[in-house]
């Protein structure tokens, strides 16, 4: 493999820790019932409003801002709250403030990055590139890993799983398809997308929540998992 290519949130970014504590903070500061919900219970309805409304954003039906009005509105409905498009604006704009202070890089990007190098080096990523470029330069990747060799979907106006932004990124870094790999946390959205457009597809499992279903549709479709991005040297070899 003479490139490695990496989507962002979860595979390098540690965007799940930093939306748990981010979403928890928040409910503190505003206080009142939003305080007293269960916090398992209210992480994991903040994480199913992401995933709804962000996907909503990714496939064309609404834009980036109104994304996260929605998300906003979605969480607070339950106390009998309303808000209106400034007001959603706004309750999501001091929800960042708490998410933003929580970045960080997985501990396991250093190591990783350094033991494959000297390959070219990427990130392929589904959102908007001033937002992803915030959380690069928030954590510090820059170093590890070009600004100049970020793809992001809202930039090229194209979204994973689509094959065209994973020949757009090998193309950029002067490679074909076939002579990169790719390391994501979703497997139909990273991992087969990238084999089916012609890469090595990788699907890091962190958290080991890979079915059994799914562990064999990515065998079946010439993908590897990882657990932890210690594993990828030895993979590309």
């Amino acid at each position: 493999m003479r490139a490695v290519l990496f989507d962002l949130d979860d595979t390098l970014f540690a965007h799940r820790e930093s939306v748990e504590t981010g979403i928890h903070a928040y409910r503190a500061a505003l206080g009142g019932a939003l305080a007293q919900g269960e916090p398992a219970a209210e992480f994991a309805r903040w994480n199913a409003l992401e995933e709804e409304h962000y996907h909503r954003y990714l496939a064309g039906e609404v834009d980036f801002r109104e994304q996260r009005r929605a998300r906003a509105r979605g969480f607070v409905a339950p106390y009998g709250i309303e808000l209106d498009d400034g007001a959603a604006e706004a309750w999501f704009e001091t929800y960042l403030v708490h998410y933003e202070t929580s970045w960080r890089l997985h501990d396991d990007v250093g190591d990783c990055i350094a033991a494959i190098a000297p390959r070219a080096l990427g990130i392929i990523t589904n959102g908007e590139l001033a937002f992803q470029t915030a959380k690069i330069l928030g954590t510090g990747l820059e170093a590890l890993i070009p600004l100049e060799n970020v793809v992001a979907s809202g930039e090229v106006g194209v979204a994973k799983p689509d094959a065209r932004i994973f020949e757009l990124a090998a193309d950029h870094l002067g490679v074909t398809t076939a002579e990169a790999c790719y390391v994501g946390d979703r497997l139909h959205t990273d991992a087969i997308g990238a084999a089916r457009a012609g890469m090595l597809g990788v699907l890091i499992d962190r958290r080991g929540v890979a079915t059994a279903e799914q562990l064999a549709e990515a065998a079946a479709e010439g993908v590897h998992v990882i657990r932890s991005l210690d594993e990828l040297p030895a993979l590309l070899g």
